[in-house]
């Protein structure tokens, strides 16, 4: 695959722009595209790097998984895109991991266009941002209505991977809501269907194994990325017109310039109202933990049946008809070993043919 940058082949020499692609390929390229384009940058995948290593090199800007080389005092907010790559077999284009990243994180004011090398046809990206962009916010809301996050592990050798489990797990606790840890492989809709008093789930993983945006009916719960996780339960998190899309876990971590904290507890911003958007009821401030006054940790008598806490699992559990098997220790006759069934669950011998 080859991804390439520029907004336009016909736009005059002097304006800015950038592309991305395997090598040789982009390098070959850019050599018959910088006579044309005063500024022309070239990006490569971003690989992450292992648990305990150390770079100490200074290293090019990395956003959505790729590498930017830009010059001192340019951003990469001044440039417009232009992408190569993907299939003309592909059924909905939309479900790209790589383009769809790419819209997300650019500017929304800067032009982004692609070409499919397949039909060799262009088209505008602009609409197809809007519904990612969409897609997004709705992700969001899903988040600050769920109770119950489960916290996918998807990678175990990235750096900083534990550091940033701990701080989404902090990050939902803040927040009033419970969460788990499953470390389930790569994520599929039959693993994820086995959890279903889990709202919504979060997978942490680098950007080059991120799941793509997937289409309704595919995954019995939402998939978020840490970054929308981030903006559901953080308060202080900037607007979404405002704040950046960020593709790896590692910026929403302290000595990253995108890290937001968040707020003391006493805070005025966690009981600002909130609506859902999606239910459309008032949602409540999540519940104050109890400060460090040394008076407030003793025990208070309370009545002998009142529940305290419940745990949202269990009270699903609770719910269900079928609750697993029962043990009944005591309550099984004792009976000498007999011969089972024998045979596959479709068909055992004793079943006869039908």
């Amino acid at each position: 695959m080859l991804g390439l940058w520029l907004h336009d082949w016909r736009r005059p020499r002097g304006r800015k722009c950038s592309f991305w692609g395997t090598q040789p390929m982009a390098e070959a390229l850019a050599t018959l595209l910088r006579p044309r384009y005063a500024d022309l940058l070239v990006a490569s995948p971003a690989l992450p790097l292992p648990a305990g290593s150390l770079n100490t090199e200074p290293e090019p800007l990395q956003r959505f998984g790729r590498r930017f080389p830009l010059a001192p005092g340019r951003c990469l907010e001044e440039y417009d895109a232009f992408y190569v790559g993907g299939s003309g077999a592909s059924s909905d284009p939309d479900l790209d991991p790589d383009l769809s990243r790419l819209l997300l994180g650019w500017a929304p004011e800067r032009s982004f266009s692609s070409c499919c090398p397949d039909t060799g046809g262009t088209r505008d990206e602009g609409a197809r941002a809007g519904r990612l962009r969409a897609r997004r916010r709705y992700l969001v809301e899903r988040a600050r209505d769920a109770r119950v996050v489960g916290l996918l592990v998807g990678t175990l050798g990235v750096a900083r991977h534990r550091e940033a489990l701990a701080h989404l797990r902090n990050l939902t606790r803040a927040a009033g809501k419970h969460s788990y840890v499953l470390a389930l492989g790569r994520p599929t809709p039959p693993k994820l269907a086995n959890f279903p008093e889990v709202d919504v789930f979060v997978l942490l993983a680098c950007p080059l194994g991120a799941l793509a945006p997937q289409p309704s009916g595919g995954f019995f719960r939402p998939v978020l990325s840490p970054c929308e996780l981030e903006a559901a339960c953080n308060p202080a998190w900037p607007s979404p017109g405002l704040a950046p899309h960020l593709t790896h876990y590692a910026d929403l971590l302290p000595g990253s310039p995108f890290h937001v904290p968040l707020p003391p507890p006493e805070s005025e911003l966690w009981d600002i109202p909130d609506v859902s958007l999606i239910t459309g009821e008032l949602r409540p401030p999540p519940a104050r933990k109890p400060s460090n006054d040394p008076g407030c940790s003793a025990l208070t008598p309370r009545p002998q049946l009142e529940l305290v806490e419940s745990s949202p699992a269990a009270s699903f559990l609770s719910s269900r008809s079928w609750q697993g098997l029962q043990p009944q220790l005591g309550q099984t006759p004792v009976t000498g070993v007999v011969s089972g069934r024998r045979g596959i669950a479709i068909a055992y011998e004793d079943e006869g043919s039908s």
